[in-house]
C-alpha cells in the first residue's frame, strides 16, 4: 500500500454504519472470547449491541491495561503557541472567521510559559498552534523546539499539517510525537466543517500520518472530533488507520485521543451527542482490540469521568492545561481553543491518581534516546 487512501477507499461510510447496527449480542461475546482481536472485532466492541457488555469490558479494558502499562499515568500539559490559523473551521474556536484578538508567543513569552509549567512539575509538554504557515510555519517551530528542548524530557507537537521533509527537520530538533486528527472521515460532509483553507483538503489532511511515519516520529497520535458525525463510525475509521499504520510504520508507536466538542466562542453545536458511557464504551473497546495503543484523556473531560478513568484503560493525561497563548501567564485573557471541563491544578491531579493506587509519571523519556 502506498497510502492509507488504498486502504480507506475499499470502505463506505453507510456500509459501516449498517454493519454496527447488525451486531447481535452473540457476536459481542463471541468476540471477547477470542485472544486476538482484529479490526472486524473493534467493529463489534462498537456496536450498540456491546453497550450491556459494558461491565466486562471495563475489567477486561483495566486488566490489558495493567498488563501492559502497569498502574501508572503519563502527565503532559498543552502549551499555545498561537491563536492565528487562516482556515475556518465550523468548530474551532481559533476560525479565521471568528473576530478576535489574535496572538502569537515572542520568545520570551514562550519561555515565561515554559518556566511556569516547569513550576507545576511538568516534563512532558505538547506545543499547539492554529494553522498559520507563514506567522507559526517550520521556522516558528524549530525555533521554539531549541529553546524550550533543554527544559523538557518530551516535546510532542500538534499543528498544522506538514510535508514529510518537514517532519524531518522537526524530529531532528527533538520532537517525540506528531498528533494530527482527521476530525471525521465522513468525506461527503468533511467539506461542511471546513469551508476554507488548506484543511479543507481531506486527502491531504488523511495522507499526514504517512508522512509523519515516513519521517521516523516516534509517536503518532491520531483522533476524531466526537460530535461531529456518528462516533461509532468515525472511531470505526479511526481504528482503521492504526491499524493500517502500525503493519505500515512498525517502529513507531501509537496513541489514540478523545476530543469531545467543548464550547467555544462562534462553533457550531455538536450533531451527535456522546454519553460518559459512550466514551467508556469506546475506550474500552480500543484497550481490548489493541493493547498496545496509548491512550490519552484531556481536560475537556469532566472530573468524575477522569477520576474514574485513570483505572479503565487511560495511560496519558493532561492537566492544569489552558487552551490560548499566553494563558499561563503572560495572557490570561486571550481566546481560548475551546472550555476545559476539568480545571483541576497539576497537583490536584497527580493526587487523585496516587489516591487511585496509580503513579503519575512526570518524566519517561529523555529526547537521547532517539539520538536528538
Amino acid at each position: 500500500m502506498n497510502s492509507f487512501k488504498d486502504v480507506f477507499e475499499n470502505y463506505q461510510w453507510e456500509d459501516i454504519k449498517a454493519r454496527l447496527e447488525k451486531v447481535g449480542l452473540s457476536d459481542v461475546r463471541n468476540s471477547l472470547q477470542k485472544k486476538y482481536k482484529t479490526i472486524e472485532d473493534f467493529l463489534i466492541l462498537l456496536s450498540p449491541a456491546a453497550s450491556g457488555e459494558l461491565e466486562q469490558m471495563a475489567g477486561i479494558a483495566q486488566r490489558l491495561t495493567q498488563k501492559r502499562f502497569g498502574k501508572t499515568i503519563q502527565l503532559y500539559a498543552p502549551l499555545y503557541l498561537s491563536n492565528e490559523c487562516q482556515n475556518i473551521c465550523t468548530y474551532c474556536g481559533f476560525s479565521l472567521d471568528n473576530h478576535l484578538r489574535r496572538k502569537t508567543l515572542s520568545d520570551t513569552e514562550l519561555m515565561v510559559e515554559a518556566s511556569v509549567l516547569k513550576s507545576m512539575g511538568v516534563n512532558h509538554v505538547l506545543l499547539v498552534s492554529g494553522e498559520a504557515n507563514k506567522i507559526v510555519g517550520v521556522p516558528y517551530f524549530r525555533n521554539a523546539i531549541r529553546l524550550l528542548k533543554p527544559h523538557f524530557s518530551n516535546i510532542s507537537i500538534e499543528v498544522q499539517p506538514l510535508e514529510e521533509e518537514e517532519y524531518k527537520l522537526l524530529h531532528h530538533e527533538g520532537v517525540h510525537s506528531v498528533l494530527v486528527y482527521q476530525e471525521t472521515y465522513h468525506q461527503d460532509v468533511y467539506k461542511q466543517y471546513h469551508p476554507k483553507g488548506k484543511k479543507s483538503n481531506f486527502h491531504f489532511r488523511l495522507d499526514t500520518p504517512d508522512r509523519i511515519g515516513r519521517a521516523g516520529i516516534h509517536k503518532i497520535g491520531l483522533g476524531v472530533l466526537l460530535g461531529l458525525e456518528d462516533w461509532r463510525v468515525d472511531s470505526f475509521f479511526n481504528a482503521l488507520h492504526i491499524d493500517y499504520l502500525q503493519k505500515q510504520y512498525w517502529k513507531s508507536k501509537f496513541s489514540v485521543s478523545f476530543p469531545r466538542l467543548r464550547p467555544a466562542e462562534g462553533i457550531i453545536e455538536p450533531n451527535f451527542i456522546m454519553e460518559d458511557k459512550d466514551l467508556l464504551q469506546l475506550i474500552c473497546a480500543y484497550r481490548i482490540w489493541n493493547e498496545d495503543l496509548e491512550i490519552s484523556i484531556s481536560t475537556r473531560e469532566n472530573e468524575v469521568f477522569r477520576n474514574h478513568i485513570v483505572t479503565l484503560g487511560a495511560t496519558a493525561m493532561s492537566a492544569g492545561s489552558k487552551t490560548n497563548p499566553g494563558g499561563y501567564s503572560v495572557d490570561k485573557e486571550s481566546l481560548e481553543q475551546f472550555e476545559t471541563s476539568d480545571g483541576r491544578s497539576m497537583e490536584e491531579v497527580r493526587n487523585i491518581i496516587k489516591k487511585a493506587g496509580y503513579d503519575p509519571v512526570m518524566k519517561d523519556w529523555e529526547s537521547v534516546y532517539s539520538g536528538c
